[in-house]
């Protein structure tokens, strides 16, 4: 077994960091492309336009409410609002802000998210928020 000796006639013990930068990067761009698959809500709503104001990101507990009735609290999936109660009760209790952001397809009746925003309203909810898309 041959030890590789530098010019001089010392030991190189100096350790290549070259393939220890390409794994890193490779990791870097696998994360990026895989991040934004995992943020997708459980149920696809179609957001009504309105002339809005960006929220600000923090803790918040997300109701998404569908079309067809199915409610989703945070990514939890619930066949009706009456299923979804008690985790949206939960999900307030353990927020530190009670903000409420509820995502309701422009097709959703109006009697669904006005039972989700009074319960939101009895757990606790100190602000909720109906999300829109921007008009540009």
């Amino acid at each position: 077994m041959a030890i590789e000796t530098a010019a001089e006639g010392d030991i190189v013990s100096g350790i290549n960091v070259t393939p220890l930068v390409d794994v890193c990067l490779v990791l870097v761009i696998i994360f990026m492309v895989t991040a934004p698959l995992l943020s997708n809500p459980p149920i696809k709503v179609d957001l009504p336009m309105a002339h809005t104001q960006e929220g600000h990101d923090g803790d918040k507990v997300t109701v998404t409410l569908g079309k067809d009735g199915n409610v989703a609290v945070g990514q939890k999936l619930f066949p009706n609002a009456a299923a979804a109660e008690t985790s949206l009760s939960y999900h307030i209790a353990e927020s530190d802000t009670k903000i409420v952001v509820i995502r309701a397809d422009r097709d959703a009746l109006n009697g669904w998210l006005t039972d989700i925003m009074a319960r939101a309203k009895a757990d606790g909810a100190l602000n909720i928020t109906i999300a829109t898309l921007q008009k540009k």
